[in-house]
């Protein structure tokens, strides 16, 4: 059963960053590519924009879909915490700990999930695994 828990956080995780990823990268699922995401970057500090929301993205679509493969899971996961770590303290720090008010809970458990599994390995149902 830990294998099967294992696999259903990996995907679900691994996906929705990188379905976030692809946001920045291709404006994909509401996005804003990575010229609008790069400006709204420049706008919190983040610098060169442009740059940043592609080397972003980048993170998110590879390390999200190596992660839900199981495949490079320790990297992924580091990588991913990575810009989760980014996310709680550029923009949602501010804001408190709810999502409702835009607080850091959403990112710090998606940053949590990512190495808990990095530490722990991505278990036997997995590419790498």
């Amino acid at each position: 059963m830990l294998d099967l828990g294992l696999l259903l956080i990996r995907l679900v995780v691994g996906l929705t960053l990188a379905a976030h990823g692809s946001q920045k990268l291709f404006g994909w699922f509401g996005g804003y590519g990575p010229k609008g995401t790069g400006g709204w970057m420049e706008s919190i500090g983040i610098k060169p924009g442009v740059l940043m929301a592609v080397l972003a993205g980048l993170a998110q679509v590879a390390g999200g879909l190596f992660f839900a493969a199981g495949l490079f899971t320790s990297v992924a996961g580091v990588l991913l915490a990575l810009t989760m770590v980014v996310a709680v303290v550029k923009v949602h720090a501010p804001n408190g700990y709810f999502a409702d008010k835009g607080g850091i809970e959403y990112p710090f458990i998606l940053m949590v999930a990512t190495v808990a599994v990095a530490l722990t390995g991505p278990g036997s149902i997995a590419i790498g695994g």
